[in-house]
C-alpha cells in the first residue's frame, strides 16, 4: 500500500455497488456461520479484480480489500 497510511473508512467508500454487495453477503456468510464461505469469497475476489481492472476501485482500495478479505 506504499505506506501510506489510509483510513478503513475512506477505502470502503465509493465502491461499485456490485462489489458493495458481495462485501457484505460475505460479512453475512461470516456472521451466520455458512457452509458455501469459499464461494463467497471467490465471488467477492472477482469483483475486486474486475473493479480494479475496469478502474473503479484504486490500487490501495484492491490491496486493503484483499488484506480484508484474508
Amino acid at each position: 500500500m506504499n505506506n501510506k497510511n489510509y483510513n478503513k473508512n475512506i477505502l470502503e467508500k465509493c465502491l461499485p455497488k456490485y462489489l458493495e454487495e458481495d462485501l457484505e453477503k460475505l460479512k453475512e456468510g461470516i456472521k451466520n456461520n455458512v457452509s458455501y464461505l469459499d464461494c463467497l469469497i471467490n465471488e467477492l475476489q472477482g469483483s475486486i479484480n474486475s473493479a480494479f481492472i475496469d478502474g473503479d476501485i484504486i490500487e490501495e482500495q484492491c490491496d486493503y480489500l484483499y488484506k480484508k478479505i484474508y
